[in-house]
């Protein structure tokens, strides 16, 4: 009890949009060990949840006017585990795997071209579009295809990774919706 009248419940609510946040990276998190240990429908079930959170985090500091350079930063790493690296990695373990040294190599590339995404996305001015597709909308787009890996060929993951790729980091304007 004594230590209740002590929080600083004004610093509490500043973190709400934070908070969500982590709940996308936790999400990323639970999908990689998910395809990890084989369990790949419970991954993509998890990567979902990610992009669901990760839809509200900006919507939620916005609407409070709780947005801060942390903010930014933190949605930008859990983007990189949820939407770069956990994609990747699923792709790879249902698809991908089939030509290990070239699903290898574009698992890094992709992971590499989210994160430069992310990275020139932090550091311009934001002027209500988006230069490359969004590392949310390669992401979810890598993971809701993987539903199809039993009845697509692995040549048709390996030429859509390496278009998300180039997407992330080319300079085509989209705007934001």
């Amino acid at each position: 009890m004594f230590l209740l009248r002590h929080i600083n419940y004004t610093k509490l609510k500043e973190q709400k949009a934070n908070a969500i946040t982590l709940m996308n990276l936790s999400f990323g998190i639970m999908s990689i060990v998910f395809v990890l240990k084989g369990f790949t429908n419970f991954s993509v079930l998890f990567l979902f949840l990610a992009a669901l959170f990760d839809r509200f985090d900006g919507v939620v500091a916005r609407k409070y006017n709780i947005e801060s350079d942390f903010g930014k930063e933190l949605d930008s790493l859990s983007d990189l585990i949820s939407f770069g690296l956990a994609p990747a990695l699923l792709v790879y373990e249902t698809s991908l795997y089939q030509v290990p040294t070239v699903g290898a190599v574009l698992v890094v590339f992709y992971v590499l071209c989210g994160a430069i995404r992310l990275a020139r996305y932090n550091v311009q001015e934001f002027d209500g579009a988006f230069y490359g597709i969004p590392i949310t909308a390669a992401g979810t787009i890598l993971t809701f295809l993987v539903l199809f890996a039993n009845q697509l060929p692995v040549l048709f993951y390996a030429v859509v990774t390496t278009i998300l790729m180039i997407l992330m980091v080319s300079n085509i304007r989209i705007q934001k919706v």
